[in-house]
């Protein structure tokens, strides 16, 4: 079952004492799994998918879940966001995020999800998708091209300030040349970004000339030697 949620967190503030914020949780019910190895073949037969939570001074579980209900987790959560794990034998929920998903290379199916199990009070590194909004006035110019750089970054901060993307407005792009770095992104000051800040996301180039083909004026027949 999965089920969404806006709960208040308590967590550390900066200038000491605590500060509530709101947060929007996903929970995700899960079962404890008994086959491992080969035999999880059988699970998915029966529309279930194999997986393990661990993390944070946590033994590794072996669980099991709906695929139905997992794809409605991962298309919420993706791996940025926090899910509340829930198994009959915790008396709490897990927060977690997802920090792997296996999937099948010709159907996309998912085959094996890793959760990794957080603590909001302790800071955590994991990688967010940039995500592009607005349309640069270039786009449709013959004589500029938009080049793509990263497509992620990796960033360090308590769970409840991990952001869901970098989010970048190309409808500031309306020059050639100009560009927009992993330092340029606009992030929260309590979000660490640990990628190189002179990364590349996206830059406006150029576009090359098409190559000039010369053509023949006429062809010259040649003419067969005489007898």
């Amino acid at each position: 079952m999965i089920v969404c949620r806006t709960v208040v967190q308590s967590t550390p503030a900066q200038a000491g004492g605590k500060e509530e914020i709101a947060v929007e949780t996903i929970e995700l019910a899960l079962e404890k799994r008994t086959l491992k190895g080969k035999q999880v073949n059988r699970l998915r037969r029966q529309g279930l998918v194999p997986g393990v939570v661990y993390g944070h001074h946590f033994e590794p579980v072996a669980v099991q879940m709906p695929a139905k209900t997992l794809h409605q987790v991962l298309s919420r959560a993706g791996f940025s966001h926090l899910v509340d794990l829930r198994l009959p034998e915790w008396p709490k929920p897990e927060k977690a995020l997802v920090r792997e998903v296996q999937r099948d290379p010709i159907t996309n199916e998912v085959l094996h999800v890793d959760f990794f199990r957080v603590s909001l009070t302790e800071r955590i590194r994991a990688e967010i998708p940039i995500t592009f909004v607005g349309e640069s006035p270039l786009r449709d110019s013959a004589n500029a091209v938009l080049l793509y750089g990263v497509d992620s970054i990796e960033v360090e901060c308590l769970p409840v300030d991990l952001p869901e993307a970098g989010e970048v407005d190309l409808a500031e792009l309306r020059e050639i040349g100009q560009a927009v770095y992993v330092r340029d992104l606009k992030l929260s000051d309590k979000v660490e970004v640990l990628t190189r800040p002179d990364e590349l996301v996206v830059k406006v180039e150029p576009a090359e000339a098409p190559e000039e083909v010369a053509e023949e004026a006429g062809k010259t027949e040649e003419s067969s030697p005489a007898e």
